[in-house]
């Protein structure tokens, strides 16, 4: 949340002299004729992504220790055994790893035109002050099988971003925000699949975003597995949750800015709209500090006052939570129907 912020606070010009300053230098090898560049320990993935032409595919062995910075088409960063580290100061998108960043107004934040069609695959991205991975203004990006670890507030985010895929990732050790985020995007079309999210705050949280599917993740020992936060700046909603594992989200979270205290809670729906949890295991998330709610599956209005809207919570295991639904009796439309679950607050939830 407050990571946008920041990132507003820079320059696009800031932008155009950081690739000013290495546009005569070529530290990759190229070989044009398969449109794929090699980029190896101590040489630089910027110069690399600044002279590639869009389409290329740029492989990267080894530590590096750079913010990169992507604003062409169709940019496919491989990584084979390589690591991102945060450089001696920071780059044009602040404290971040790699960033993949449109056409954003650096007065308003307004994105004007995306990029497209980038992806980052296999990369450990760690120890950045704010995000690992970041997208702003992107459209069909990818991130797949890439690890983000112990950065400062998120591990993968996609901000004012649509058709994002993030697959098969690790994220830990956000404990600021969230290890996977979707926000700003009205038009999200999300797919997240098959991620492995923990130790964070988040375990993924979702932000004025609508549209999207999350299947097959497994969030665990963060404060909070998923979150579906409607209110400022906007509305939440329409995402599928399905096949998912949220277990053991009993971290202790203090309250921090907008958030208040959190633990032990597995999927929250504040104020959101159109959520479908089916099919998912939610287990043992219990409290172990104070909270402003508990449980398996919360479902109240949003932090600025709107009722959750036409939810449903259909055909999961949610047991050995604390309780395992919470519902304020906010809203119209919430449906509780055909979950194994034992305890609910109001009674008789588990037994529709």
């Amino acid at each position: 949340m407050r990571g946008r912020v920041r990132l507003f606070s820079l320059s696009l010009l800031v932008v155009s002299l950081a690739f000013a300053a290495v546009a005569g230098v070529v530290l990759a090898k190229s070989t044009a004729r398969s449109g794929t560049v090699f980029v190896g320990p101590g040489r630089s993935i910027q110069a690399a992504v600044n002279h590639a032409r869009p389409g290329t595919t740029i492989i990267v062995r080894g530590t590096h220790r750079e913010s990169v910075v992507i604003r062409k088409d169709g940019l496919r960063l491989l990584g084979r055994h390589a690591v991102i580290r945060p450089p001696a100061r920071p780059g044009p998108c602040g404290s971040v790893g790699l960033c993949v960043l449109g056409d954003v107004n650096p007065a308003t934040g307004q994105v004007a035109g995306y990029v497209s069609g980038v992806g980052i695959f296999g990369f450990t991205v760690r120890d950045f002050d704010e995000f690992g991975i970041f997208a702003l203004g992107a459209r069909d990006a990818t991130f797949m099988h890439n690890r983000a670890v112990d950065n400062g507030e998120y591990g993968i985010a996609a901000f004012d971003s649509t058709g994002t895929r993030m697959i098969s990732n690790i994220t830990s050790g956000s404990t600021g925000e969230a290890g996977l985020y979707v926000g700003d995007s009205p038009h999200a079309n999300a797919t997240v699949v098959g991620n492995d999210s923990y130790g964070n705050e988040f375990g993924i949280l979702v932000r004025h975003a609508t549209h999207g599917r999350i299947a097959g993740n497994n969030f665990h020992d963060n404060c909070l597995g998923a979150l579906f936060l409607a209110d400022e700046p906007g509305p939440a909603g329409a995402f599928r949750m399905a096949g998912n594992m949220v277990r053991d989200n009993t971290r202790s979270c203090p309250a921090h800015e907008e958030i208040p205290d959190i633990s032990g809670v597995g999927v929250a729906i504040l104020g959101a709209h159109d959520v479908s949890l089916a099919g998912n295991s939610i287990t043992g998330n219990v409290a172990s500090g104070p909270s402003i709610f508990k449980g398996g599956v919360v479902v109240v209005r949003g932090l600025g006052g709107t009722p959750p809207k036409d939810n449903s919570v259909v055909g999961n295991t949610i047991v050995r939570n604390g309780p395992d639904i919470f519902w304020d009796g906010s809203g119209s439309g919430n449906r509780f129907v055909g979950n194994r679950c034992n305890t609910s607050v109001p009674g008789g939830l588990c037994r529709r």
